[in-house]
């Protein structure tokens, strides 16, 4: 909609077509229902591609502001939750509303629910290239055909891997898609002995154990959630993207006292060292009760301080500050916010959107191999992408 409100706008004429019968579904259930529609701290570090470079062009043309401003203009109401996160303040159906009612300044036509049959190439009577869209609500030629259908996350929203085989029949590379900003699934043995606590938050920095070598990546503290399956809760899904990134194969790490570096956390377990109570009631400082029981019991640390030796006090710290978390997979695209991978930015043009080799042909938001941060960044990208297609068509 932002694309074909874009172009619209410009006088362009425009046919949206959506196999949907539902305007914006993952709009309308971003956010808990508000749609966090960007975030403010928005930059190109903030996203994942094979050139990490890509989304710079796009994101500095149609920053957050923009977007900002054209949600005052329609008089939407929002608020900043954490992190630079924006939220409508009542309904995300207000996001559609505005988007929709730019269509319409546009002269937007539209064609749905309508099914895209096949999209080919062909000649006009005057030479030039045109494309030729056969729906189930009749056969249409276009100078240029967008592609904003979206990643595979969230299929029951109609997400499909329609713009990925579009890409193919043109001859342009897809990375593999994989689920991303997705809750981690946990082996058997990890679930027995904290699948108990589902539903037990808390605070951790969260990073990739085992990343490649000189490989620097970002590090997450936010809250973690143990659930039936596994993990979730920010701080996992914010990793879980980078975790598929090094191959979706080592651990992940949770420093569970962001607060303390190691040496505090030494200083503060020899301050209790001679305490008659264990380890975790000393967590519970700082952590849920139960869950510091849990850990203290997985790991066998249940006598008194006193009873431990300074290598096993060594260990303590060491698993506090890096507790190493097997993944057995993520939960999949069902429970996935985005997609990681798409098609490859090396084949599109950063400016315009365009395939090189398919004048006429783009691609826009999730659809593109650019993944963002759990938090509006994703929506950012999209707004961006749709702008910068829609300002070139």
């Amino acid at each position: 909609m932002m694309c074909a409100a874009v172009a619209g706008g410009r006088g362009r004429r425009v046919l949206l077509v959506d196999h949907s019968a539902k305007l914006g579904e993952k709009i309308r259930i971003s956010g808990g229902g508000r749609c966090n529609f960007t975030n403010i701290h928005t930059r190109p570090e903030a996203f994942i591609s094979r050139n990490p470079h890509f989304c710079r062009s796009a994101l500095a043309r149609y920053t957050p502001r923009d977007f900002i401003a054209l949600v005052e203009r329609h008089r939407i109401g929002y608020h900043e939750k954490t992190l630079g996160q924006l939220f409508c303040d009542d309904s995300a159906s207000r996001i559609i509303e505005m988007l929709v009612s730019e269509c319409d300044a546009g002269s937007v036509q539209w064609a749905r629910p309508a099914t895209v049959e096949r999209i080919v190439e062909v000649e006009d009577f005057d030479g030039r290239g045109r494309f030729e869209v056969a729906t189930s609500q009749g056969v249409f030629r276009s100078r240029a055909v967008v592609i904003a259908t979206g990643g595979l996350s969230i299929p029951k929203t109609g997400a499909t891997p329609f713009g990925y085989r579009i890409a193919e029949q043109f001859g342009i590379a897809v990375v593999a898609p994989k689920p991303a900003l997705v809750p981690l699934a946990a082996p058997p043995e990890w679930l027995e002995q904290f699948g108990e606590l589902s539903g037990t938050s808390f605070d951790a920095l969260a990073s990739v154990a085992e990343a490649a070598p000189r490989t620097k990546l970002p590090q997450f503290r936010e809250a973690a959630l143990v659930t039936h399956r596994g993990l979730s809760g920010p701080a996992i899904l914010q990793i879980s993207s980078y975790w598929q990134l090094a191959g979706g194969r080592g651990p992940v790490s949770l420093d569970l006292l962001p607060d303390m570096g190691p040496a505090q956390v030494r200083d503060w377990l020899a301050a209790h060292r001679h305490d008659s109570q264990g380890l975790a009631a000393l967590l519970a400082q700082f952590l849920p009760r139960r869950f510091a029981q849990s850990f203290a019991h997985a790991h066998g640390w249940l006598e008194p301080l006193a009873a431990l030796s300074n290598a096993a006090l060594e260990t303590i710290v060491e698993t506090l500050k890096a507790w190493r978390v097997q993944p057995s997979g993520t939960l999949g695209y069902a429970k996935a916010e985005v997609t990681l991978g798409g098609v490859d930015t090396g084949a599109l043009s950063q400016q315009t959107m365009e395939a090189r080799a398919v004048p006429g042909l783009y691609f826009v938001g999730e659809v593109v191999d650019v993944t963002g941060w759990l938090g509006g960044y994703n929506f950012q990208w999209a707004w961006a992408s749709a702008h910068a297609a829609g300002g070139a068509l």
